[in-house]
C-alpha cells in the first residue's frame, strides 16, 4: 500500500465536506484495497460524528475521469464462486455505508465513471457531470463475463427504469452526459469548470430541503410489462451472443428477480450470480482479453527509450474505402490529412465517405455540426503530390499490386523528407518485397487496417529487418492514437491475420466444393462463435481481393495454402462478391439471399450433401490454430498474447475462447494434434500439426503460464 493517500477529505466553512479520490501514481482511480480500506474508514468517522458535515461532495482527483471501476486484478484471484459472491458482498457493504449516510451526499462526475465508479455514483443522493466529451458513464461488466456487482443491477433500475437500466447493463454502453441526463441517470449536467461549485451549490440546497431530486423509476406500465420486457430483452441477448455469454442472461436475471424483492434482497441475489460468473471459462477468457489489451498498450515493440516521433501532418495515397476510412479517422484525432488519387471523381467518393460517416454520427448525437465541418476541414485533396512534402508519415492504401506499391513508395521518396515514414495498407505483400528498391528501406513498414477502419479495433504493424526502431515507434504512437489495438509483427507473406485466416477460408470453400450447403458452413461457425460467416466473409472480402491474397501466400507456403480450383471458376464467372451484388449470396436492397446458381460452378458433378457441424467447425477451427501456432513457431508473432489481440480484434475469433493460443492451452495441446492427425489422414498434408505444436504436446507445456 502506498504511503500517499487516495481518499482525502475537507471540512469547509459551509458544512460541506468535499472528498477527494486521488489514487497515487495512477492516472485514473480504481476501487482497489486502498482506496476503498481508507473510504471505509472515512464513512466510519462520519457515522461516529468524529466529522459532523451538512453534507458531502464525492470527486475526483484526477483531471480525465472519476472511477474507470474496480481493481480487475482481485477477480483473478477468485477461485470459487463464494470468494466471488463475498467480494460483492464486500462492495454491498461500502456503498451501502455511503448510501445510508444522514446527510446528503452529491458526486462531482467528469471523464470516465465505468463500472464501480458508477455504482458509487449510483449510491449518492444526487449526480452531477460534466458537458465535457471525455465524461463517459457506464457498466461494462458484461464486456468481462460478469455482471454489475457493487449493487449496480438494483440501484440503475431503480432510479432509471428496467428498459434505460437493462440497455445500459445488458450491453456495457456508455452513455455520454446528457444522455444520462436524459434517462435520470444524472440530475444535472454543467461545465466542467462548474463541477464543483454546482456540486456544493446542490448538496446545500438538499441539505436544507429546497432541491428535492426527481426519480423516474420503475414505471407502473413497465410493471404491468414485466414480462414483455423479460422476454424482448432475453431475446436480444440470445441473437446477440448466440448464448455462448453467460453474463447479460445472469444479469437479466439479477434485475427483473431482483427488482420485486426489497433492496437488501435484491442485493443478495446479485452477489451470489455475480460468484458464480467470477469463475466461467468465458469470464477467465475476456478478463485474460482485457489484460492482454492493456498489455499491448504498453508495447511499442522496440528496444526500450526508442521515441516515437510526432506526426503533424499525414499522407494517405488512395481514397478507397480504406484511404478514406484512415484519413477520417486521422482528422477525428487533429490531424491535417492530405489525400491523394488519380481521379478527381475518385476524390470526390472518398470525401462523400467521410461525410456520410460524419453526418451518421452528427445524427447519432455524439458530433455537432461545428465538430463535423472542423473534422472535414482537416482533409485536402490533390491528383499529384503536392502538399506532401512536409508529411512525416505517408500510408499507402491502393490496390494489392507489388509494381503499383512500389512505383508510390518511389514517387513518395522522390518528394518527402527522409524523415518521413512510408507505411503500406497492404494485406498480404511482404514489405521487404515492397522496399526492395527504396532508397531508404529503413523507413519503410506496414501498416495493416482492417475495414471498417471507423469500427476495427486493429492494426497491424509490420517490420522488416531493415526498418528502424523509431519508425517502429512512430507508427504504433500513430496506431495507438486513433484509438486502435496494436500489434507489431514480423514481416512475412501475409503476415499474422491475413495468413491465419486464409487456410480458414480455403477450407470453408472446400466443404461447399465438397457438397456442403454455404449457408450450413456458415451457421456451423456463428454458431461456433464468430461474427459472420466465413463465406459471407469471402463476399464482403471480395472474391477477387481474396484471389490475389491467395496466390501469393500460395507462391510463399507452397500447398499448405492453395486455393479450390473452383474459386478460379467463381471469379471467371464474374462474381465479385458484395461489390457488384454477386457471389456466394446475392445481394438486394435489404437482405442477401445464397445463390443456387453458384453450385455448379462450385461443386461440379459433385452432389449436394449433409456435413455434421462438428466436422465444419473441426476442419475451419483447426486450420485457424495451426496456422497461428505456425506464425509464432517462425517468428511472426512475437507472442501468444499477440496473436490472442490479433484474432479477436481483426478476424473476429470468438472472445469468450480467449483467442486462439488460450484455446490452445484450454483444449489442450495433445487434444489438438491429435485432432489434427485425424484431419491430415482423412484430407492431407495441409492439416499437418505445426513442430511447436507437437513440442508442447510433448512436454504438457501451455502457451501461457498462467
Amino acid at each position: 500500500m502506498s504511503l500517499e493517500k487516495a481518499v482525502h477529505h475537507e471540512l469547509r466553512d459551509d458544512g460541506v465536506l468535499l472528498v477527494t479520490l486521488d489514487s497515487p501514481g495512477e492516472k485514473l482511480n480504481i476501487l482497489d484495497k486502498q482506496l476503498t480500506a481508507e473510504f471505509d474508514a472515512l464513512m466510519a468517522q462520519i457515522e461516529a460524528l468524529s466529522i459532523a458535515p451538512r453534507a458531502l461532495v464525492l470527486r475526483s482527483g484526477k483531471p480525465d475521469g472519476f472511477v474507470a471501476g474496480a481493481d480487475i486484478h482481485e477477480f483473478v484471484k477468485i477461485r470459487s464462486a463464494l470468494e466471488g459472491e463475498t467480494l460483492s458482498r464486500e462492495g454491498h457493504r461500502l456503498l451501502g455505508r455511503l448510501a445510508a449516510l444522514p446527510i446528503p451526499t452529491v458526486v462531482a462526475i467528469h471523464g470516465v465513471c465505468l463500472g464501480g465508479g458508477t455504482e458509487t455514483a449510483l449510491a449518492c443522493t444526487y449526480r452531477i457531470a460534466s458537458d465535457d466529451p471525455k465524461t463517459a458513464i457506464g457498466l461494462p461488466e458484461v464486456m468481462l463475463g460478469l455482471l454489475p456487482g457493487a449493487g449496480g443491477t438494483q440501484r440503475l433500475p431503480r432510479l432509471v427504469g428496467l428498459r434505460a437500466a437493462l440497455d445500459m447493463i445488458l450491453t456495457g454502453r456508455t452513455l455520454r452526459a446528457a444522455k444520462a441526463r436524459k434517462i435520470g441517470l444524472v440530475d444535472e449536467v454543467v461545465p466542467a469548470s462548474a463541477l464543483l461549485t454546482a456540486a456544493s451549490r446542490a448538496a446545500l440546497a438538499l441539505a436544507d430541503g429546497s432541491l428535492t431530486p426527481k426519480r423516474p423509476g420503475i414505471s407502473l406500465l413497465e410493471t404491468v410489462l414485466r414480462p414483455v420486457i423479460a422476454r424482448k430483452a432475453r431475446a436480444s441477448v440470445l441473437a446477440k451472443s448466440g448464448g455462448h455469454y453467460p453474463a447479460p442472461l445472469l444479469a437479466l436475471e439479477a434485475v427483473m428477480s431482483g427488482t420485486r424483492k426489497p433492496l437488501p434482497e435484491g442485493l443478495a441475489l446479485e452477489a451470489r450470480l455475480f460468484g458464480e460468473l467470477s469463475v466461467t471459462p468465458a469470464s477467465r477468457a475476456l478478463v485474460s482479453i482485457f489484460f492482454a489489451t492493456q498489455d499491448v498498450k504498453k508495447d511499442t515493440g522496440v528496444p526500450e527509450g526508442t521515441q516515437a516521433r510526432p506526426v503533424t501532418k499525414l499522407g494517405v495515397l488512395g481514397a478507397g474505402l480504406m484511404g478514406s476510412g484512415i484519413a477520417g479517422a486521422a482528422a477525428e484525432q487533429a490531424i491535417p490529412v492530405r489525400i491523394k488519387d488519380t481521379a478527381a471523381e475518385s476524390l470526390a467518393r472518398g470525401l462523400r465517405g467521410v461525410q456520410a460517416l460524419l453526418e451518421e454520427r452528427r445524427r447519432r448525437g455524439s458530433l455537432d455540426a461545428r465538430e463535423v465541418g472542423r473534422r472535414l476541414d482537416r482533409l485536402s485533396f490533390t491528383t499529384e503530390l503536392t502538399g506532401f512534402r512536409r508529411a512525416e508519415l505517408v500510408i499507402e492504401a491502393a490496390f494489392e499490386d507489388l509494381d503499383l506499391k512500389r512505383a508510390l513508395l518511389a514517387e513518395v521518396e522522390a518528394v518527402c523528407g527522409e524523415d518521413c515514414v512510408f507505411a503500406s495498407n497492404t494485406s498480404s505483400l511482404p514489405i521487404r518485397e515492397i522496399a526492395r528498391q527504396a532508397a531508404r528501406p529503413e523507413r519503410v513498414l506496414g501498416m495493416h487496417f482492417f475495414s471498417s477502419v471507423h469500427k476495427m479495433p486493429l492494426l497491424e504493424v509490420i517490420v522488416t529487418k531493415e526498418t528502424d526502431a523509431w519508425a517502429t515507434a512512430t507508427a504504433v504512437a500513430f496506431g495507438r492514437r486513433l484509438g486502435k489495438h496494436v500489434i507489431v509483427v514480423r514481416d512475412g507473406a501475409g503476415f499474422y491475420t491475413t495468413r491465419a485466416l486464409t487456410p480458414y477460408l480455403n477450407e470453408a470453400a472446400r466443404l461447399v466444393e465438397e457438397g456442403a450447403a454455404i449457408d450450413d458452413v456458415d451457421r456451423a461457425m456463428t454458431g461456433f462463435g464468430f461474427p459472420v460467416g466465413p463465406v459471407v466473409l469471402i463476399d464482403e472480402v471480395g472474391i477477387d481481393v481474396g484471389g490475389k491474397v491467395s496466390k501469393i501466400l500460395h507462391h510463399a507456403f507452397g500447398d499448405r495454402m492453395a486455393p479450390p480450383e473452383s474459386m478460379r471458376r467463381v471469379l471467371d464467372d464474374g462474381r465479385l462478391g458484395r461489390k457488384n451484388g454477386r457471389g456466394f449470396y446475392r445481394y438486394g436492397e435489404d437482405r442477401k439471399t445464397v445463390d443456387e446458381t453458384v453450385y455448379p460452378l462450385v461443386r461440379g458433378s459433385a452432389a449436394a450433401r449433409p456435413f455434421e457441424i462438428r466436422e465444419i467447425q473441426d476442419r475451419l477451427v483447426f486450420a485457424f490454430l495451426n496456422e497461428a501456432v505456425l506464425c509464432l513457431e517462425g517468428g511472426i508473432l512475437r507472442s501468444p498474447r499477440d496473436g490472442d489481440v490479433g484474432a479477436i480484434f481483426g478476424l473476429g475469433f470468438p472472445p469468450f475462447l480467449g483467442g486462439p493460443f488460450r484455446y490452445l492451452d484450454q483444449l489442450g495441446a495433445r487434444f489438438t494434434v491429435e485432432r489434427l492427425e485425424f484431419l491430415a489422414a482423412r484430407h492431407g498434408p495441409r492439416f499437418r500439426p505445426a513442430p511447436l505444436l507437437v513440442d508442447h504436446a510433448k512436454s504438457g507445456k501451455p502457451f501461457y503460464n498462467s
